[in-house]
């Protein structure tokens, strides 16, 4: 066919003319059109959907995100009001409202979701389109709002948990005011992925909060021990403690009893962590308590005892050293409650355990402990320590031990007490290496120094 007879076969679909086929010409201009219509809308789908992943991706705050879903959800469907409901799942079964956010595109009524929808999408938990609310027989009895025309609600889920709902009211420029298939495909892919970054937002705010309430107790327990060792004349005394994990259940304590008396205590709690750090709390209580009675050693022991055996279950347990130094007399009388023996090392090299006491206290309620008494010389140094630093293992799973602890405390016996548990600390940090560790770290030395 030459240039003159030749025709555009596109030309008959967008001709004003009628052909033999018009009528097939047409449907096919209509079905362009729809295709081109459905086309248009998937963008502003994706583009709706991408300006809200990035609204919300931004908020590290589950009521920002929450905000921004009900704002965008509004403007998607076309609605007069837009209200997230989350569900307080601690509650059994869940029906009470933990958080509602409401968004309005004017100076509407707030409305607010019944229980009835509620209890509706925890049975079902499905879209749901009401197109007269007030004539729905799923929801008969239920008495709504008279300006409330159309809603659409839509389950938060993750996984299968519902953890909200996210509802629109009133459709606007719409025929019949009612929301139809194309919103509900919309908001169902919304609701679906505002669900998971609401909860990871929430999941960021418990832990943030959660972290922030472990630095309190933290430093609640920081200021529960000594700020400053007890300054004595011909004495040189210093402890530190350092916990494993964030807040520590090690103890140490330096209490005045009178003029020429000092109460030395170190305890370490069964557990890890904020129980066995209010424990700790607990002990020092409990022995500051006693320490202002007027009794032997081993009486205030036995009293803190009963009492905490009283007050703790039956898997916990608190060990203890517990020692009064008379520095008028130079002697110290202790108890130790099923405590890591400690180490007095005489002037001369010589080594002695201090191991009068009995079980751990809150073991049993009534348990009669043994104390002792021993004599501090010039140049004697006394060694309290948690078993944190014994047990503190390597890669290899070889822990620190008593015979290494001795051979270190005998290489720098001659330093201040406070360079001394530094040297301790140092130690068992280079045996453990990189090994992560489970247990605190906590030493209280004592030297006589004249």
């Amino acid at each position: 066919m030459n240039k003159k007879g030749f025709r555009n076969p596109l030309s008959r679909l967008f001709s004003g003319g009628m052909s033999k086929s018009g009528s097939d010409d047409g449907a096919a201009v209509e079905s362009l059109r729809e295709e081109i219509r459905r086309l248009r809308q998937s963008v502003e789908t994706l583009s709706i959907l991408n300006d809200l992943a990035v609204a919300m991706g931004t908020s590290a705050d589950p009521d920002d995100a929450i905000e921004k879903l009900v704002d965008r959800s509004m403007h998607a469907v076309n609605a007069e009001q837009a209200v997230v409901t989350l569900l307080d799942r601690s509650e059994s079964p869940s029906m009470a409202t933990q958080v509602r956010v409401i968004t309005s595109s004017a100076q509407h009524q707030k409305y607010s979701v019944n229980e009835s929808l509620l209890g509706w999408m925890l049975l079902n938990k499905k879209p749901i389109v009401i197109s007269d609310p007030s004539k729905d027989h799923r929801f008969k009895g239920i008495s709504w709002d008279d300006t409330i025309r159309t809603v659409m609600c839509l389950p938060l889920m993750i996984k299968s948990e519902l953890i909200g709902i996210l509802t629109v009211f009133n459709k606007k420029s719409a025929a019949d005011d009612s929301f139809n298939t194309e919103d509900e495909s919309l908001m169902s892919i919304i609701g679906a992925q505002s669900a998971h970054i609401i909860e990871n937002a929430r999941l960021v705010k418990d832990k943030n909060s959660m972290e922030e309430q472990v630095k309190l107790a933290f430093e609640i327990q920081r200021n529960l021990l000594p700020k400053h060792p007890p300054r004595i004349d011909g004495y040189d005394i210093a402890g530190d403690s350092i916990p494993a994990q964030s807040v520590g259940g090690d103890y140490f304590d330096f209490i005045p009893i009178d003029e020429n008396k000092l109460a030395v205590c170190l305890g370490d709690v069964s557990g890890k962590g904020l129980p066995a750090s209010l424990l700790m709390a607990n002990v020092q209580a409990t022995l500051r308590g006693q320490t202002l009675v007027d009794a032997p050693a081993n009486e205030r022991v036995e009293r803190a005892n009963k009492l905490l055996y009283r007050c703790t279950d039956d898997e916990r347990f608190v060990t203890l050293f517990y020692g009064v130094l008379d520095y008028a007399r130079h002697e110290l009388v202790y108890c130790s409650a099923g405590h890591e023996q400690p180490i007095l090392v005489k002037a001369d090299g010589t080594i002695a355990r201090l191991e009068s006491g009995g079980l751990a206290l809150g073991v049993f309620e009534d348990f009669q402990y043994r104390q002792e008494a021993v004599s501090l010389n010039s140049g004697d140094v006394l060694i309290v320590y948690s078993d944190g630093i014994t047990d503190a293992a390597n890669a290899s799973n070889q822990p620190f031990g008593t015979e290494q602890l001795v051979s270190l405390i005998g290489e720098y016996r001659n330093e201040r007490s406070s360079a001394l548990i530094e040297r301790i600390i140092d130690g068992v940090n280079v045996h453990a290496g990189d090994t992560p560790q489970f247990d605190d770290l906590t030493v209280v030395v004592i030297k006589r120094t004249e």
